[in-house]
């Protein structure tokens, strides 16, 4: 029998190391790589999920804490669909996916993590990527380390810092 190792998943399981306040909203700072702060512009920011369903999981949110999109303004919803297209492009630069989820949850009971803070989910998928692991193990392979695709994706975000010394 071989072993599959996921270290990193026991700060999750054990619920250690979880930040005290909202993590999009410390998270607007641009603390960057210790965050997995992939951009913050004028009104969104983009970061990595810490504890992906697969390689290259991004959340898209508005620098506003708001947890409902009829608090949101035009231009905060237009920047975060805008925001939601560029993660995608990234993703199918860097790794290629042959597919998207792409998903909001609005609310604890339709299965929002962070309920108070609306965000969405861009989850690039590949043929084959729920497998006998994930069907079952209920254990999810994540191949390459959360911190190189950090590296390759965080390039693409650029355009955030720019948009937002710009206003």
């Amino acid at each position: 029998m071989k072993n599959l190792w996921a270290p990193w998943r026991m700060t999750y399981i054990l619920d250690e190391e979880k930040p005290p306040g909202c993590i999009f909203c410390l998270a607007k700072d641009g603390r960057g790589a210790d965050d997995l702060v992939l951009g913050v512009g004028e009104h969104t920011l983009v970061m990595m999920n810490k504890f992906p369903y697969n390689n290259g999981h991004l959340l898209v949110a508005p620098r506003r804490h708001k947890a409902a999109l009829e608090d949101l303004t035009p231009q905060e919803k237009t920047d975060l669909m805008q925001k939601v297209e560029l993660a995608v492009k990234a993703l199918k630069e860097v790794m290629n996916p042959q597919g998207f989820n792409v998903g909001l949850n609005l609310g604890e009971t339709a299965g929002a993590g962070i309920a108070e803070h609306l965000h969405f989910h861009v989850v690039p998928r590949w043929g084959g990527d729920v497998n006998f692991m994930t069907v079952m193990g209920e254990v999810r392979v994540i191949p390459e380390h959360i911190r190189a695709t950090y590296e390759k994706l965080k390039p693409h975000f650029a355009v955030m810092e720019k948009e937002k010394r710009a206003s």
